[in-house]
Parts: C-alpha cells; sequence; structure tokens
C-alpha cells in the first residue's frame, strides 16, 4: 500500500512536530488542519478518549479525504477516581493555561499524601482510512503528581507530572527524552508500526 502523506487533525504544533519526528524516517509527509485549510472544530463529546479520537479522525477524513490521525489524551489520577481523564484539557475551565490545570490539581491533591499520588498519563491515537477502516492505538506512561510545579519544559500537567524512573517531571525532561516515553509517543510509535506494515505490504 502506498502512503505519501497522513493528515494529523491538530493544529497542536507540539503533537505535529512529535508525529513528524517519529514517522520521519518512513518517507510519509504530516500535515496538520491549519496546512490543508481545514477549520472544523469538532465537538468531544464522547465518553471516552476513544470515542473522541474516532469521532475527530472520522469527521476530519470526510472532510480532507486523507488517511487522517487524531488523538485524544489525558491524565488519570488514582487518588481522583481517574479525574481529570477526558476533561483534562476544560478541567479548571475553558481555556485555562497550563498553570491553572496544574494549581487546580494540586489544590484537590493538597491532603493526598506523596505514595497516594499516583498517576498515569492516557493517549488513544485513532486512524481513519478514506474507505472508513480505522484502527485504535492506546499508550499510557505511569508516574506520580508532585507536591509542586517542576520544570519549564513541555505543556499542560507536565510540570506536576513525575517519571519515577527518570526522576523528574515530564516539564524538566527533554524533549527528545520525552518523545521516546510519553504515553502519546508510545501511541504514535505503535501506528508507526502498523504503517511499516502496510508500507511493506
Amino acid at each position: 500500500m502506498k502512503i505519501n502523506e497522513i493528515l494529523l487533525a491538530t493544529n497542536n504544533q507540539g503533537k505535529v512536530k512529535e508525529m513528524k519526528s517519529i514517522m520521519s524516517d518512513l518517507g510519509i509527509n504530516v500535515y496538520s488542519l491549519k496546512d490543508k485549510g481545514i477549520d472544523v472544530e469538532v465537538e468531544e463529546d464522547g465518553k471516552t478518549f476513544e470515542e473522541n479520537a474516532v469521532k475527530k479522525a472520522e469527521e476530519i477524513a470526510k472532510i480532507s479525504g486523507m488517511i487522517t490521525v487524531s488523538d485524544d489524551s489525558g491524565l488519570e489520577v488514582y487518588a481522583l477516581d481517574l479525574r481529570p481523564g477526558i476533561y483534562s484539557a476544560r478541567y479548571a475551565g475553558e481555556g485555562a493555561t497550563s498553570e491553572m490545570l496544574c494549581n487546580k490539581l494540586l489544590d484537590e491533591l493538597k491532603n493526598v499524601p506523596h505514595d497516594k499520588r499516583g498517576a498515569r498519563f492516557v493517549s488513544v491515537v485513532v486512524v481513519v482510512y478514506p474507505d472508513g477502516t480505522k484502527l485504535a492505538l492506546r499508550g499510557e506512561c505511569e508516574g506520580s503528581i508532585t507536591m509542586e510545579p517542576k520544570g519549564s519544559g513541555g505543556f499542560g500537567y507536565d510540570p506536576v507530572f513525575y517519571v519515577d524512573d527518570y526522576s523528574m517531571t515530564f516539564a524538566e525532561m527533554p524533549l527528545e527524552e520525552k518523545n521516546k516515553i510519553s504515553h502519546r509517543a508510545k501511541a504514535f510509535f505503535k501506528l508507526k508500526d502498523h504503517l511499516k506494515a502496510e508500507l511493506n505490504n
């Protein structure tokens, strides 16, 4: 199967850069919605990461006629019954900054001791083909929530998400390192393996 280009259903340049980096050796061009002049806001009203990612990928694939990839991801904190989950980006209200998100989370966890602050980042990446075929791939990264923000890199909850194996938060980690172990990277690497197999068929 010949796959020359993929549309990533986002205008988040961080995600586009991450996917381009992972797919670079496959010879597949990765485009954002803006690159293709698509200005559509898909309402993410699903109950799971997968439902949201499927809805977005299917709607954008219909508009573009391209192989379309979408992801929905978020943070699940065990002490909060897996909140904020699918509401991660809107947890501190629409248009909340990273700082507002982190502060709200830390406030909710202020009485939770260090050893009970386990959490995981989850990403579900969905690829939809022009013929309607679709595939969902899930990536997870385990960690814990710090007592205060640390580091200046990344975005969202990165300053409060601590990865034990690296003894640092996502925000303290070099981007190249984070892009190897993050939830989205794991899902993107699964997608890469799938596309590689298709290209070889």
